[in-house]
């Protein structure tokens, strides 16, 4: 049963017990029923679920529409993406990007012309993938590792946004062998790397990679 239901079940029989004077053995026979506590253990989600509001699924679609909305503001788009991000810090819910079809509008916006736009969808393609291996399959089959390269080494794009697609690439390699050969092939097409392969699993031969595109970045940074 999903979480915030056994919870509500929970809270539900709980709250009856304390209505109920025949569940208090110290209560005088035929006494009216005592009002019940304040209860302050229930979260928001679990707020959401009993008063029937927006799931976890509904607002992240709801985000990546505001989003693709030619209408919504840039200020809107990213109080949206800010929304989107905190949501997919669940594995849960960034497992269900799959599920919602999240993935190609997110990977989508990696091309946006706007920076702060692709800055946002580069951190949120690593939130999603960090430490979580069924993100980093998707992101793999996807194609979206060849444009986390793109972007990380074109020296026309923010350095904002180039940094947060090294951290989303790093994200995306880490203890998964078949990313991090994709990344290190597109790489060293595009004249990075000295075409040895790293060990996924070796976090210092990872780390490596990661800070010689971080000093490039640096080096050849340029702010919106």
């Amino acid at each position: 049963m999903d979480k915030n239901l056994t919870n509500l079940l929970k809270w539900g029989i709980e709250n009856s017990a304390v209505s109920n004077p025949a569940n208090d053995p110290s209560a005088p026979a035929g006494s009216p029923a005592a009002a019940p506590a304040p209860r302050s253990d229930l979260n928001p989600e679990i707020l959401s679920a009993l008063m029937g509001g927006p799931s976890d699924a509904d607002l992240m679609k709801a985000a990546m529409e505001v989003l693709h909305d030619p209408a919504a503001t840039l200020d809107n788009k990213l109080i949206a993406f800010d929304n989107f991000e905190q949501l997919i810090e669940s594995l849960d819910n960034a497992n269900n990007l799959e599920n919602l079809s999240l993935w190609t509008p997110l990977l989508s916006l990696l091309s946006h012309e706007e920076a702060e736009i692709k800055k946002y969808a580069a951190w949120c393609v690593g939130t999603a993938v960090q430490n979580n291996i069924k993100s980093q399959e998707r992101l793999l089959a996807m194609g979206g590792l060849p444009k986390l390269v793109e972007l990380i080494l074109g020296e026309e794009e923010d350095e904002g946004v180039r940094r947060k697609a090294v951290y989303a690439l790093s994200s995306a390699v880490r203890n998964y062998q078949p990313a991090l050969d994709v990344a290190y092939e597109e790489l060293t097409k595009k004249g990075h790397g000295n075409g040895e392969k790293v060990d996924a699993t070796d976090m210092d031969g990872v780390d490596k990679v990661m800070d010689g595109l971080k000093e490039k970045v640096k080096a050849t940074g340029k702010k919106a």
